[in-house]
């Protein structure tokens, strides 16, 4: 049975993707359960949170988001049986890549499947959802009636957040990040006579010309919005990378913020001088940051998690959620699209087996 590994690369090189042969234990856990793969998603390996949990491998099991049918479960296995529809997302010190035929996983990371979701769509992702869900849900508390900005809404993550939010009443600003996500998300404003809309407003960021502030504030009678997601973040007023150069300044997410706001980044190296923070105090708002591994890396919460995958993959079935397709990769040319998944961190691939 083949898997994909990650080597980690030496003084600052780029990791090395390999497929490689594996084998699983004759005996499963108590609580384990044994499953067939279908599709396997792909997201960018962070080795830096990997080394800081303390898991150190020569080779690093890829691919945890996974689809699959239970082929056998553990004696003391209560949630499934043979032949059940399965998703979930594999922890972080599982020992299995999800792109072998068959893998071996606790019965607490997952949850079934319905019928008429398939495999390719859910494994795509489901990494996006769960984390759309713990930026507006846990961290942001958010509620009907609120005003919400996403950075990048095109992105597949965008694209969850803006959806989940709609979903729950929520008032929703974006921004797009070149003339083809413009368009598309333009698709998402009401027509005329519509009363649900998805967007209120796309705002460019791509030509340089835009004010984020001003027009934030315009579209919210001057309040400032309840919460902002943000895709990353600009540190410094002058960045020379193009893809910087998209990103907002630190200090413009604050300052679109209302009263009481939630800024919700995925910035894990944010440095916030004394005037961003005056500011934060007057307004009495909050910063968090949202790391989605944080639910496998603890069991504190595990009842929580499974309630919200459970969600996920529920809301996803009735449509709620609707992620953008994305193209199935065959085994064989899984490396190629993980290399291609780790150098644009933004991107998605999800693997049919």
């Amino acid at each position: 049975m083949k898997g994909l590994y990650c080597r980690a690369g030496v003084n600052d090189a780029e990791p090395k993707f390999v497929i490689q042969e594996t084998s699983l234990p004759e005996v499963l856990g108590s609580h384990q359960v044994r499953v067939q793969v279908k599709a396997c998603g792909l997201s960018p390996l962070d080795l830096k949170l990997l080394s800081d949990v303390g898991i150190q491998r020569d080779f690093i099991p890829v691919g945890r988001e996974v689809a699959g049918v239970v082929l056998q479960v553990g004696p003391k296995v209560s949630f499934f049986q043979p032949e059940d529809e399965v998703v979930g997302i594999l922890p972080l010190d599982s020992p299995c890549s999800g792109l072998c035929d068959v893998i071996d996983i606790d019965e607490y990371y997952l949850v079934q499947k319905p019928e008429k979701l398939s495999s390719v769509c859910v494994a795509a992702a489901l990494r996006d959802g769960l984390s759309a869900y713990t930026a507006l849900h846990t961290h942001a508390r958010m509620a009907a009636g609120h005003t919400l900005l996403v950075m990048d809404g095109a992105s597949s993550f965008g694209l969850m957040c803006i959806q989940l939010a709609c979903y729950h009443g929520v008032k929703v600003l974006t921004t797009s990040h070149s003339p083809q996500k413009h368009t598309f998300l333009e698709q998402l404003r009401p027509s005329v006579g519509v009363q649900d809309p998805l967007v209120a407003r796309v705002i460019p960021v791509y030509n340089g010309s835009s004010d984020l502030l001003s027009l934030v504030l315009e579209e919210t009678g001057g309040l400032g919005v309840d919460i902002v997601i943000d895709s990353g973040v600009c540190l410094q007023e002058e960045e020379e990378s193009e893809e910087m150069k998209l990103l907002p300044h630190k200090h413009d997410m604050i300052s679109v913020l209302g009263v009481g706001g939630h800024w919700v980044t995925s910035h894990e190296d944010l440095q916030l001088d004394p005037p961003d923070c005056r500011l934060l105090f007057l307004k009495s708002a909050s910063v968090s940051f949202l790391n989605p591994e944080i639910w496998t890396a603890s069991s504190a919460q595990q009842g929580r998690y499974l309630h919200i995958l459970k969600d996920i993959v529920e809301k996803m079935s009735a449509g709620v959620l609707r992620p953008q397709p994305e193209e199935a990769y065959p085994l064989y040319e899984a490396t190629v699209a993980m290399e291609t998944v780790q150098r644009q961190h933004k991107k998605k691939a999800v693997v049919q087996l």
